[in-house]
């Protein structure tokens, strides 16, 4: 039995669920939010929640019972609140400025990094060095935040790249004479 995925997911007010298609899709005030249904679980919209329970009693079923659950949690939170990562930049020189759909990147490199921003990603820099990224969708918005990431990963010596804001970075003492 799985603990998370007994639960029902609460529809807060504003918030509007129907499935149909094999979708199910959830509109709420920052923009509407779809998935496809897994054949394995059974959803029932009802009345102020979303219900999910397994179709049958395979193994199958029974392991996609809570990530489903999970996923249709994500839709309303992100379609009420949205998600937000924040990735902080460390090194001399380093810095990062949104202009418009495009981030440029100043990361040590001989030329400037020039990112483009997604559809229904905003990415803001509030100082040269904090890059905030925000958007309904969970996965898109860790996907962006990973592939900005990707350009220059922290180093355990100095401790300089982009990183997550809160990630640990375990550090290594350098050579000794």
């Amino acid at each position: 039995m799985s603990r998370i995925g007994k639960k029902a997911v609460a529809i807060p007010s504003g918030v509007t669920a129907a499935i149909d298609g094999g979708q199910l899709s959830v509109k709420g005030p920052k923009g509407t939010l779809a998935m496809p249904l897994s054949d394995n679980i059974k959803y029932e919209v009802g009345e102020g929640s979303i219900s999910v329970q397994p179709a049958n009693d395979t193994r199958e079923a029974r392991a996609f019972w809570g990530m489903q659950r999970t996923l249709v949690q994500n839709l309303i939170t992100g379609v009420t609140d949205g998600f937000t990562k924040v990735l902080e930049i460390t090194g001399v020189g380093y810095r990062a400025n949104s202009q418009g759909k495009n981030l440029k990147l100043q990361l040590g490199y001989s030329h400037d990094v020039d990112f483009a921003v997604p559809e229904g990603i905003e990415i803001k820099t509030p100082d040269n060095t904090t890059i905030e990224i925000s958007g309904i969708d969970k996965q898109q918005v860790g996907q962006v935040a990973a592939e900005i990431r990707r350009w220059r990963k922290p180093e355990p010596y100095k401790g300089k790249g982009i990183k997550y804001r809160g990630e640990y970075i375990f550090r290594k003492e350098g050579k000794k004479k």
